[in-house]
């Protein structure tokens, strides 16, 4: 079983933002876990055009999906979607590992 897991709806969309931005084709979106936002944590997506050697490399169809070490600890056993609702569009992250979560979707804490 992977650590990380990407539905289709998030690997489609990688690809149609990878392919929208012209960029090369082993661009990746980076998932990483800061500390910080309203919760103690806090979610962090970007494209990162080259993985480093302790990276995680996930590939789903034509998308990749790249987390650091670090973070890979706080996201073990956790999904990325993509939610397109009347409200607005976004990465999520389905984290068991998260023990409660703020309003805004990207900040979340941990039973330490």
């Amino acid at each position: 079983m992977e650590k990380f897991a990407i539905t289709d709806r998030a690997a489609s969309r990688i690809a149609e933002i990878v392919a929208e931005t012209k960029q090369a084709t082993e661009t990746a979106l980076r998932v990483a876990v800061l500390a910080g936002g309203c919760s103690g944590f806090q979610y962090k997506f970007e494209l990162d055009p080259k993985a480093q050697p302790d990276d995680l490399v996930i590939e789903r169809g034509s998308a990749r999906v790249v987390v650091d070490s670090v973070s890979m600890d706080l996201l073990a056993g956790s999904e990325l979607d993509y939610t397109d609702e009347l409200m607005g569009s976004h990465f999520a992250v389905r984290n068991p590992n998260a023990k409660s979560a703020c309003g805004c979707g990207t900040s979340f804490s941990l039973d330490c």
